[in-house]
């Protein structure tokens, strides 16, 4: 089994779930601020299951790193924020920036890559 390529359909798909409850289940219960912030987390999930997808099926170059990498950046960067509008508890908020440096960190190790 190609397990980065189930984990990009398994990105993929929750993230279409996502960016779909943000358009039309969350719309008459958060803010439009709060679907703002909806809307960024579902764009980089997306974003990201999509290079992931990318990367496990290019054969010839090893990115288990880069593919780690950009996973923990979705959970933490986007899912915070899914957390942050769902429950309006602000603390989560000091995830976020973590799950950020883990997409630049996954965009870098795939820089490094080019090196190799």
């Amino acid at each position: 089994m190609n397990q980065s390529l189930m984990l990009a359909g398994v990105l993929g798909a929750t993230g279409v779930a996502a960016g779909a409850m943000g358009a039309h289940a969350l719309e008459s219960v958060v803010t439009p601020e709060r679907i703002e912030i909806w809307n960024t987390a579902a764009q980089y999930h997306l974003i990201h299951a999509v290079v992931i997808l990318v990367l496990a099926v290019q054969s010839g170059i090893n990115a288990r790193l880069p593919i780690l990498a950009m996973t923990a950046g979705v959970v933490l960067f986007s899912f915070s924020l899914y957390a942050l509008v769902l429950t309006d508890v602000t603390a989560l908020a000091m995830i976020t920036p973590l799950g950020g440096l883990l997409l630049m960190a996954g965009w870098l190790l795939l820089c490094a890559k080019a090196f190799k």
